[in-house]
C-alpha cells in the first residue's frame, strides 16, 4: 500500500497494491496498523456506507461538524469519479483549499478524507458505486454543507455545469465566506 499525503494537511491518497494472477487479483482495502504507521493518524472505522449513482450525478460538498465530525476512506467498487475534499478546519494553513483526484475501479484507489473537511463526488462513468469507511456515525442535526460551485473555491469539475445533477438539499449549500465551522485546526 503507498500512502502519500496530498497538497492538505492530513489527507492522503492510498494506492494499495494488486496482486494478480490468472484467477484474478487480491488487494488489501485497509490496513488501520499500516495506515498509523505511515500517516501518524490513527483511524477506525466503525460504519461502512456504499452509494451508486449515474453519470452527472453530484453529491457534496458534504461535512459533519463536531462532535459527530467524520474521517472517512473512500474508493470506488465500480466506474469511475472525481473525488473533492476542501479543508474547512479554521487555522489550518490549507483551510480553503481543496484536493481533487479521479479514484476508479481499476486502480482501486482511494482516499482519506480527515475530520474537519469537506467532501464531494462527480460521476463520470455511466454508473459508480462508491464505498466509504467512516469512523463515526451520521448525525443528521450536524449535517452541513458548502456550495459546490463557490467560486472562492476553484474546483475544475470533470463536467459541464449544464451535465451535473444535483439534489435540492445540494443546491442549497452556502458559500464558504458565508459559514462559520467549529472544526479547529491542531497542527
Amino acid at each position: 500500500m503507498e500512502i502519500k499525503e496530498t497538497k492538505l494537511i492530513g489527507a492522503y491518497s492510498v494506492q494499495p497494491k494488486l496482486f494478480r494472477d490468472n484467477r484474478g487479483y487480491f488487494f488489501e482495502w485497509f490496513s488501520a496498523k499500516k495506515f498509523e504507521q505511515e500517516t501518524g493518524i490513527k483511524f477506525t472505522p466503525i460504519q461502512f456506507n456504499s452509494s451508486k449513482s449515474t453519470k452527472g450525478v453530484l453529491r457534496g460538498l458534504h461535512y459533519q461538524e463536531n462532535p459527530t465530525s467524520q474521517a472517512k476512506l473512500v474508493g470506488v467498487t465500480q466506474g469511475t469519479i472525481q473525488d473533492v475534499i476542501v479543508d474547512l478546519r479554521v487555522g489550518s494553513p490549507t483551510f480553503g483549499m481543496h484536493h481533487s483526484e479521479i479514484l476508479t475501479e481499476q486502480s482501486k484507489n482511494q482516499l482519506f478524507v480527515p475530520k474537519g473537511f469537506g467532501h464531494g463526488f462527480l460521476v463520470l462513468s455511466e454508473t459508480a458505486e462508491i464505498f466509504y469507511a467512516i469512523d463515526d456515525y451520521y448525525s443528521p442535526e450536524h449535517e452541513g454543507g458548502v456550495m459546490y460551485n463557490d467560486p472562492s473555491l476553484g474546483i475544475q469539475w470533470e463536467m459541464e455545469e449544464k451535465d451535473i445533477v444535483l439534489s435540492d438539499k445540494d443546491t442549497k449549500y452556502e458559500l464558504l465566506t458565508n459559514r462559520t465551522f467549529n472544526f479547529q485546526y491542531n497542527g
